[in-house]
């Protein structure tokens, strides 16, 4: 791997830094992956109640992906990052110091969605730097090792939030959370980006919905695009609410402890490390289509498993090889989108790929957390995991099955 001068990335001060916040931010963010719906089940004992809080938070994500694109677009991106992280700080700092005083779950659905809604807005923009940091050429490669180091970061952060969680209250986890926000700002201040080809902030301006519409039809006009962008609009409805559903699972139906919940989580992190280390390989050698749809029909297999799984080791292992393949598939999506879209149009790409994809990701969470908590973990889980599996049969009739052999190829 080589930067834009030429050198091997690990020689890169820039793509270093920027490297190193983001592995920061997801470890903070693994706190709170675990420390809120902790802090819901803590105080209301319900499934359902945490499912709601998924959803809303889903909602919040949805609603600002409408908007993200057409901002990425507009503003120094660089500035945007650092702006992102500085909110999230605060916000979630809020938490910790209100639960000194007891708990107040309707702060954590103030806070999530605002929360969610800032990330989207950070996400995109994340999502339009890396190609300001690499070769297009290597950006399979470079998704690949930053999503394999922010699982490193997820491994450790599940962990020690379920350690944390045990030992001094889910509350703390979260103020971990906002602090590591406030370290991955401080890394962005000295990161330099690229200028962007193309650049079109000072041309004439469009309204917030015609950028959104440009966005869209420029996925409609790849048929590879267009058909994840379906697909995966499915599965999203099918597995947001996977989160929620093994910490109930571990936590009600298993009977174990905070701490058991962060060593599943940990070990299930593992997983995403090893989809994002080898997905460049498998899809050199398999092409962009089969690797994508063996990934899904996978996630789908040991989703269904999870619910019958009465073991914890079962458990993390079926959890890992979940997120493992959720990594695949979705660092392939990404360059994918990275590497056929125009410069000034990929925020609008990526925010309107991101709204039709999550737009019913929040329902199902809500859907699937309230059906688990009346019938069962393990009815639902299978019925989802079937889902996923028949989302990877459906792909075998559009555009995905054909796409090419090489890294880069899109058709």
């Amino acid at each position: 791997m080589a930067d834009v001068g030429g050198r091997p990335l690990w020689r890169s001060r820039d793509f270093g830094v920027f490297w190193a916040a983001q592995t920061l931010s997801v470890l903070g963010d693994s706190f709170a992956l675990i420390a809120l719906p902790l802090l819901v089940l803590q105080a209301t004992g319900s499934l359902a109640a945490m499912g709601l809080l998924t959803a809303v938070g889903g909602a919040a994500s949805v609603v600002a992906a409408v908007f993200a694109g057409a901002v990425v677009d507009r503003v120094d991106r660089r500035k945007l990052l650092i702006g992102c992280d500085l909110v999230r700080m605060v916000l979630y700092g809020v938490i910790p110091v209100v639960w000194l005083f007891g708990p107040r779950i309707w702060l954590l659905y103030v806070v999530l969605p605002l929360c969610e809604a800032v990330g989207m807005l950070f996400a995109v923009g994340y999502v339009t730097v890396v190609r300001s940091l690499v070769g297009t050429e290597q950006l399979t490669e470079a998704n690949g090792r930053l999503n394999a180091t922010a699982a490193a970061a997820g491994v450790l952060g599940p962990l020690c939030a379920g350690l944390v969680a045990a030992w001094s209250g889910p509350a703390t986890a979260v103020g971990v959370d906002a602090a590591s926000f406030g370290v991955s700002a401080a890394c962005l201040v000295v990161v330099r980006f690229r200028g962007r080809p193309g650049d079109d902030r000072t041309g004439q301006r469009t309204g917030l919905w015609q950028d959104l519409r440009a966005g869209i039809a420029f996925l409609y006009g790849h048929p590879v695009l267009r058909s994840l962008t379906a697909l995966l609009f499915l599965f999203s409805f099918f597995t947001l609410g996977l989160n929620d559903l093994v910490i109930y699972h571990l936590k009600h139906d298993l009977g174990h402890d905070d701490g058991t919940v962060g060593t599943v989580m940990a070990g299930g992190a593992l997983g995403t490390i090893a989809g994002s280390l080898l997905v460049a390989r498998i899809r050199r050698r398999l092409g962009f289509g089969p690797t994508w749809m063996g990934a899904v029909a996978v996630c789908g297999l040991a989703f269904a498993g999870l619910g019958r799984a009465q073991d914890v080791p079962v458990v993390a292992v079926l959890a890992a090889a979940f997120l493992a393949c959720v990594a695949v598939a979705g660092t392939c999506s990404m360059s994918l989108r990275q590497e056929v879209t125009p410069e000034p149009l990929l925020g609008r790409v990526t925010s309107a790929f991101w709204t039709l994809h999550y737009s019913a990701a929040p329902v199902g969470a809500a859907v699937l957390t309230w059906a688990a908590e009346r019938e069962g973990t393990a009815p639902v889980a299978l019925v989802a995991g079937g889902c996923c599996v028949l989302i990877a049969v459906a792909a075998l009739f559009t555009p995905i099955r054909r796409s090419g052999t090489g890294s880069g190829s899109s058709r």
